[in-house]
């Protein structure tokens, strides 16, 4: 069996990894520069994207910005998992908040923004603080904006007309204004749906982020009642697109209530640690399920961090004498910020999983990899 993944990235490139026992061959759609190629080497096919498509027996993405004509034509072929809707509705924040409108699964109050006059309601309405984002082409931060102060609002007004008068008519531009919820933590839960309807789902993750970027996730800790709600949330959405594969949804948890922030139809960040804290990864998960294969055990195995390496070209050797620990590196050239690759952490309990994140801290600078001593301490102390 032959799957195409749009998107050639380092998602892509763990999906071929663990497709490769499943004797499942992988090529990858670089959309920059429009060429199909080997996610894991990065050696470039001759093949077109036509005829990449038709070589293949499924279609799937490893992001959401992806062009709608792009994903029209896979779309036509029948054989796109999880399918253009739900690329198309992890990419734009607007289409977001109606899905999570009609699935009634809640998030923080809105006001969609096309206009300077709907930015001024907005805040009447929201109040101050306001966190506003950009509904398409924001990522890991970006596109985004924070009004605390009426002596903002001008200056912020000028960078979000920007934006707006960049769209086209055809692909109109639009923002988000949202609540600012004082919230304890943020979480996320990913899951798998199979082309039957059936779903599997992960535990919660609890997840630190640095300037809008993930840093690290911690999966194992979780109570019954709050992973009842999220994947409460997951069923509700995956049923609602008719969903194939892996969903990730981040949430806000407010004193135990959980809001939706975001959704991601693809393969997560913050589901990294499943690589080494369940029977069945993420990324095998995916390519079963658009396969049309059974989906394997999402159970937790054993307490499982994960630690993004970001614009490292490398990790101290001593970090792999730790027991529990693996290294994951995606094959990029070191830029600040980057995403070069990521740890996984693994232990028998969360006290011995904070003890051998206490040892990480002391080899790793907290500047380049935040919060993990705060971390090991508070897992020590559980």
């Amino acid at each position: 069996m032959k799957v195409l993944v749009l998107g050639a990235g380092q998602l892509a490139r763990m999906m071929s990894l663990s497709a490769t026992h499943l004797d499942i061959q992988v090529s990858a759609y670089d959309v920059a520069t429009q060429q199909i190629i080997n996610p894991v080497t990065f050696e470039a096919h001759s093949a077109t994207l036509e005829q990449a498509i038709a070589d293949v027996d499924a279609i799937t993405a490893e992001f959401e910005h992806i062009p709608a004509d792009i994903l029209s034509v896979c779309q036509q072929t029948g054989k796109f998992y999880p399918g253009a809707e739900a690329i198309l509705t992890g990419g734009d924040r607007a289409k977001e908040k109606a899905l999570l409108e009609k699935a009634q699964v809640a998030c923080a109050p809105y006001a969609l923004i096309t206009e300077k006059a709907h930015f001024l309601a907005a805040i009447e309405k929201l109040g101050k603080p306001l966190v506003v984002k950009t509904c398409q082409a924001g990522y890991d931060g970006k596109g985004q904006w924070r009004v605390k102060h009426d002596d903002e609002v001008e200056t912020i007004w000028q960078e979000m007309s920007e934006f707006l008068a960049a769209g086209t008519e055809a692909a109109p531009h639009a923002i988000i204004a949202e609540q600012m919820i004082p919230f304890d933590r943020e979480v996320s839960i990913i899951g798998v749906r199979d082309r039957s309807g059936q779903c599997r789902i992960y535990p919660l993750t609890e997840n630190q982020h640095t300037d809008g970027v993930l840093t690290l996730s911690v999966a194992g800790k979780e109570k019954s009642t709050i992973q009842a709600q999220a994947e409460s949330a997951f069923s509700a959405l995956a049923s609602e697109l008719n969903y194939v594969g892996v969903l990730a949804i981040e949430f806000f948890d407010v004193n135990g209530t959980l809001l939706v922030n975001e959704i991601a139809p693809r393969v997560h960040n913050s589901g990294h640690w499943t690589q080494q804290g369940c029977h069945v990864s993420q990324f095998e998960n995916h390519i079963r399920a658009i396969a049309g294969l059974p989906v394997g055990d999402t159970t937790l195995i054993r307490p499982t961090a994960m630690i993004n390496v970001l614009g490292q070209e490398n990790i101290p050797n001593d970090v792999l004498q730790i027991p529990g620990v693996t290294s994951h590196w995606y094959g990029k050239t070191a830029k600040p910020g980057r995403k070069m690759g990521h740890i996984n952490v693994s232990a028998n309990s969360l006290h011995e999983l904070g003890e051998r994140l206490a040892d990480l801290a002391e080899i790793l600078p907290d500047s380049a990899y935040p919060g993990i001593a705060e971390t090991s301490h508070a897992l020590i102390l559980n």
